[in-house]
């Protein structure tokens, strides 16, 4: 699938809404980025992403990024030490299987939205919503 096609079929607003809700119950930072470019291994691409967006200076290191690469029909979701030290392995692969049904079934979004509430929940749990916590970073879907 092209990169234009699929950020064109996706609902930004609704994925935007996703991200202020499930951030509203966290301190942690949820960020959503599409990319037009092949990427193979989404995996090496998310973690190079991550480290460009800025992710890894977040106050608690508390920040997941949701990367999908259509071109590859590939995508990736990780997160920083802080939620690595929170969580499994077995957490992710959840995620990303859930996220796998709905891409399956052709709705993007909410295979993305899925994904942004599952991290959300997870976010909540360890990193719950404090006094004084801040959107550290910007809500919209990026892309490159």
């Amino acid at each position: 699938m092209k990169a234009d096609d699929f950020l064109n079929a996706l609902n930004h607003d609704a994925i935007v809404a996703a991200i202020k809700s499930a951030e509203a119950k966290t301190s942690g930072e949820i960020r959503v980025f599409v990319s037009r470019k092949l990427r193979p291994d989404a995996l090496a691409a998310a973690q190079s992403r991550f480290e460009k967006l800025g992710m890894t200076r977040t106050r608690e290191r508390n920040g997941v990024l949701i990367y999908v690469a259509p071109r590859s029909r590939t995508f990736a979701i990780i997160g920083d030490e802080g939620v690595h030290t929170k969580c499994g392995v077995g957490f992710w692969a959840d995620v990303a299987k859930a996220m796998t049904d709905e891409f399956r079934k052709g709705d993007f979004t909410a295979g993305i939205v899925l994904g942004v509430h599952q991290a959300g929940i997870l976010l909540a749990k360890h990193f719950p919503r404090q006094g004084g916590d801040q959107n550290e970073l910007p809500d919209e879907v990026l892309t490159d």
